[in-house]
């Protein structure tokens, strides 16, 4: 059966390891959706894999908590450059001090940076070191626990907590969640029932013992396996038909608070204040814009029958705005560009941008306050800072610029099935409008074509600024109804595009209002693009089957001017119904000017956001630091309070007796193979022979004399007795590394002696040369009991005291020779 032991360990490793890996794949496949593909899957499965090597080092060189976690935290800044921020990195791998230094600031302040950003989030941020952390520290908790322990049971706790931990920090839809769950359960019952089955023999059996119930052990872990099999698939069924259709809540619905972008006004209501205070004065400059390019400002989509504004239907709609991160448009396509806008007489929320932006930089005093405020939209590709622009702020856009295609390649295009919300307050006379202005129209682009051509052609163009023709601002469904019926259509930018897409959308075109700046013909491929108020415009957008939203102009040229300065009605012009008229509002052709009083608020709301994650971050770490050290600290106070037992014994024969078993347990604690069962003189001669000390064979004479003597010994006596076994035991630790006596102060082999969960002993190591035997400090031990050793909580070795009981009276050469009984 020698050879059993060994076969057993290697097959027991290779299992443990394999189901500690499968167990901390489970959460490692959760973060998919929160980085939206496998690039986090270096720095995860690195890091599960750095914190398995670790804890099997360890475990193989039976060194304590110390080192483990030394060599965990070494491992993490060594290697955590390489796996989660190789950008920082020489040649990718290689740590520089700006590695080191995120990869210790990023501990406490990456979980934060995940939870405020909206998923999926990029690798490139720095958000690598939250799956490294949190697969390194599960990693070498549960294969320690594996390798170390009999019962494996405890080695679930940190796996699920690395799955809790993953589920809160992840996304509320998760990729697989019933197949995580199946999969963890599955995992975890075969590798407990495999383990115990095998403490219990029945896996142990080597295939060349022909004598050995092989086939009954077979068949056992077989049914065993099925059964779990069984009640896994009926548990998971069960559970997939009653999950709720409602998403899980996670921490980042907390922490990131919902953005509301309809709290702003309309930016298309200050459009006329632009043009009229800002005609020459450059509101924002933009370097590096592509010819052809446009300067997009706010996308809207929701008309009420007084404005055009966001929408607020949730995901997907043009008030879908999160936090800006470092991969944004994954899905965009065009042509890559950098471009560089510096802010001056623009102010606000709307962030002006150019195409699919894929990461913005901020530069400047206010950068951090500007990222932290920052939100994009990617359906809409518009961008909005809560804190608001002003002059001297400026930022760097990584943008994709899409190309705008011809009508000959929409020709066999149809309208994509986009969502928009409904309009309300529409005249219901524009329906009857657009058909007759799309009746020849026989391709979906020839309907939007007949649409701004009946615009752009019929109509004539006007600010109704001082020396142009009368034009009132707005874009109600009064001014649009107005614009409609007269004889002449006058106005600009802001009333023609918000009627073409209301036209649009009333015979189901799916259309949106854009605003923003481009330059003229004559001034586009420039380096510098200075914005103003002559420069800004609105305009449509028509959203095409595998093109996407196509751009569309259906404001006339700003020379085409009416003949007269008042406009009439047409002669025969169709009856309309109106709406009830809109509600008073201020004035549309004045920014606002009101304070608001919500940044001060926000701010607040903000920094107590921010200290709560703190705070929760705080106790995480304390709480692990607290559940690392738990079990040290357990065995301390054991130890502790067994000493105190045997020290305050009520018998002084007890307490000699205690003192003994003190000397033994704490030899054991280093190593030493101490034989349940032996009498004093055989234990002496094990420690004797693994300690060099010839004082512990007189000790173990002058306990049995003190012990079966005929008379009780003196206070004096067990005093001299302890003291003498404090010395001994000081001198153990003599001569030995510090890891040795914290792995003797820390083991649990004394605690676990003369039960199931013994550990196996082992010969301690010699000590270095020079030390002289005998020699060192005092130790400490615990008070116990020969009557009291077997209700002793924990290992008391009641083989050796029974042994003791029944020993023969032995007295030393050289000790008083007092008759003794025997007991």
């Amino acid at each position: 059966m020698s050879a059993v032991a060994p076969a057993l360990s290697r097959r027991r490793w290779v299992l443990d390891l394999t189901a500690v890996a499968a167990l901390l794949a489970v959460p490692i496949v959760g973060f998919w959706p929160t980085f939206g593909g496998p690039a986090y899957l270096p720095a995860a499965v690195g890091g599960a894999l750095l914190g398995m090597g670790v804890a099997v080092l360890c475990a193989w060189l039976r060194w304590g908590i110390l080192p483990l976690a030394g060599l965990t935290v070494l491992a993490y800044f060594v290697f955590g450059g390489a796996l989660a921020l190789p950008h920082t990195a020489v040649l990718g791998f290689v740590p520089t001090l700006d590695t080191v230094g995120r990869l210790a600031t990023g501990v406490v302040t990456s979980w934060k940076q995940l939870l405020t950003t909206v998923a999926p989030v990029a690798a490139s941020d720095g958000h690598l070191v939250v799956p490294l952390v949190l697969s390194l520290v599960a990693g070498v908790l549960t294969t320690s626990l594996a390798l170390r322990l009999r019962n494996p049971a405890w080695t679930l706790i940190p796996a699920s907590a690395f799955l809790a931990v993953q589920i809160a920090l992840g996304t509320s839809q998760p990729a697989a969640p019933l197949v995580q769950g199946v999969v963890f359960a599955l995992v975890a019952a075969v590798w407990l029932a495999m383990r115990q089955s095998w403490e219990h023999g029945t896996g142990a059996v080597p295939l060349g013992d022909d004598h050995a119930p092989r086939g009954v052990a077979t068949r056992r872990l077989l049914l065993g396996g099925a059964v779990v099999v069984v009640a896994t698939l009926i548990g998971a069924g069960a559970s997939a038909l009653a999950a709720p259709e409602s998403p899980r809540y996670v921490l980042r619905d907390v922490v990131i608070p919902p953005f509301d972008i309809r709290e702003y006004a309309s930016p298309l209501q200050s459009f006329r204040a632009y043009v009229r205070d800002f005609p020459d004065e450059p509101l924002f400059t933009v370097t590096g814009m592509p010819e052809g390019a446009r300067v997009r400002l706010a996308t809207m989509d929701a008309y009420d029958g007084t404005v055009y504004n966001v929408s607020d239907d949730g995901a997907g709609t043009s008030s879908a705005f999160g936090p800006v991160r470092g991969n944004m448009s994954a899905e965009a396509e065009g042509t890559p560009a950098t471009v560089h806008v510096e802010v001056d007489a623009l102010e606000g929320v709307w962030m002006p941008e150019v195409g699919a932006v894929r990461s913005i930089t901020f530069a400047g005093d206010r950068a951090d306050d500007l990222r932290r405020s920052a939100f994009y939209n990617e359906g809409t590709q518009t961008a909005v800072v809560t804190q608001r622009l002003s002059a001297g702020d400026e930022y760097t856009l990584e943008t994709l610029v899409p190309s705008s295609p011809s009508d000959d390649a929409l020709a066999d295009s149809d309208f994509a099935p986009v969502s928009l919300p409904d309009q309300e307050g529409v005249p219901q006379d524009l329906a009857e409008i657009a058909s007759q202005a799309v009746a020849e129209a026989t391709t979906p682009v020839e309907q939007v074509r007949a649409l701004q051509t009946f615009l752009a052609e019929e109509g004539f163009f006007s600010h109704g600024l001082e020396g142009e023709v009368l034009s009132r601002a707005g874009h109600g469904a009064e001014r649009i109804s107005t614009l409609l019926g007269s004889d002449q259509m006058v106005g600009d930018d802001e009333q023609y595009a918000t009627a073409m897409a209301l036209l649009a959308r009333e015979i189901g075109i799916p259309a949106r209002v854009v605003m923003g700046f481009y330059p003229e013909e004559e001034a586009e491929g420039q380096a510098v693009f200075a914005a103003t108020g002559d420069t800004l415009h609105a305009w449509v957008e028509v959203a095409f089957e595998d093109h996407g939203w196509v751009t569309f102009d259906p404001t006339p040229p700003e020379d085409q001017v009416p003949n007269d300065q008042t406009t009439k009605p047409r002669a025969d012009p169709k009856p309309q119904v109106l709406q009830p008229p809109p509600p008073p509002q201020e004035p549309v052709d004045l920014p606002p000017t009101v304070p608001d009083d919500r940044e001060s608020e926000d701010e607040s709301g903000f920094d107590a956001a921010l200290l709560a994650l703190i705070v929760v971050i705080a106790l995480g770490v304390a709480g692990l630091l607290a559940l690392l050290a738990a079990p040290f600290v357990v065995i301390g106070a054991l130890k502790a309070a067994r000493r105190r037992k045997r020290r305050d014994a009520e018998r002084a024969a007890d307490r000699i007796s205690g003192g003994w078993d003190e000397l033994i347990d704490r030899a054991t604690d280093y190593g030493t193979p101490v034989r349940p069962g032996g009498t004093r003189r055989e234990d002496a001669g094990v420690v004797d022979a693994a300690f060099a000390e010839p004082r512990v064979t007189t000790l173990a004479e002058r306990a049995d004399l003190e012990v079966f003597g005929p008379t009780e010994p003196t206070p004096e006596d067990v005093s001299e007795f302890w003291r003498q076994v404090d010395e001994i035991v000081g001198g153990m630790g003599a001569g030995r590394s510090l890891w040795a006596r914290l792995g003797a102060r820390l083991s649990v082999r004394s605690l676990l002696a003369g039960t199931r969960f013994a550990l196996p002993a082992r010969a301690p190591r010699p000590p270095r040369a020079g030390h002289k035997p005998g020699s060192g400090g005092t130790g400490t031990g615990e008070p116990g009991s020969e009557a009291a050793d077997s209700a002793t909580p924990g290992p008391e070795r009641p083989a050796r005291t029974a042994r003791r009981s029944r020993s023969k009276r032995t007295v030393a050469p050289d000790s008083d020779p007092r008759p003794l009984e025997t007991e």
